[in-house]
């Protein structure tokens, strides 16, 4: 391969992240959901993939609409987002608990009070327990900053660079009880540079996140959609 080529094939590889031949399925989502699925957000962090949720949304890419945002960190900048945006939220402090069993009752509750069709985990950093997984069988989702099944649990991204792989990603779930290990519903693979750092990895990684999370809750809503169709 001559070097014109090299520089080429690397300049494609490496900064054609907006390409979707990166994510699979590679399949067109129809927006057409009817009506909004309202979905309930669970968040611990700086809320990133629950602010392009809410701009997919404006942006009607996405028919949907937000009931509710909880989150377990009092501190956690996603509520700045919520308020930015005008979304409802509520603080579910784990630490205020006696048990992992009545803080799940707690976010479970507050979920069916505002009839919650699809709960997507965008950064909660816990684990859910099985009454909340059976509850939403096959509605609830997590997104996970690795190639699964791939570097489970935490520090994936530092997983990924101490095995020195040379291709890693995200990937868009459902939640089971053994942790990240449910179906996989999206994938986008993601490129390690030889001069990564965690911090210049983790934004390219979080990037692709902000394009399947929106594609897999479309995708995952109309199977919602479709199922109640058939129960009917």
């Amino acid at each position: 391969m001559n070097q014109n080529n090299k520089e080429y094939c690397e300049s494609n590889l490496f900064n054609g992240l907006n390409g979707r031949s990166l994510i699979s399925p590679n399949e067109s989502v129809s927006n057409f959901i009817e009506p909004k699925i309202r979905l309930g957000i669970l968040a611990s962090g700086n809320g990133s993939n629950f602010e392009f949720i809410i701009k997919s949304i404006q942006n009607n890419e996405l028919n949907a609409e937000v009931s509710i945002l909880i989150v377990n960190n009092p501190n956690c900048l996603a509520i700045e987002k919520a308020i930015k945006y005008d979304i409802p939220y509520v603080i579910i402090n784990h630490r205020d608990c006696n048990s992992r069993l009545e803080h799940d009752k707690l976010v479970m509750n507050k979920l069916e009070e505002l009839s919650v069709e699809l709960v997507v985990m965008a950064g909660w950093m816990r684990i859910v327990g099985e009454e909340i997984i059976n509850k939403f069988n096959n509605r609830l989702i997590n997104i996970h900053p690795s190639l699964l099944p791939s570097f489970k649990g935490i520090d994936a991204i530092q997983q990924a660079m101490d095995k020195r792989v040379t291709i890693t990603g995200c990937t868009v779930h459902y939640v089971q009880k053994e942790v990240d290990s449910g179906s996989i519903i999206i994938q986008a693979a993601v490129p390690l540079k030889e001069k990564d750092s965690i911090e210049t990895l983790k934004k390219r990684i979080q990037d692709m996140e902000h394009i399947i999370l929106p594609l897999a809750i479309a995708k995952v809503a109309i199977e919602i959609r479709t199922s109640f169709k058939d129960k009917k």
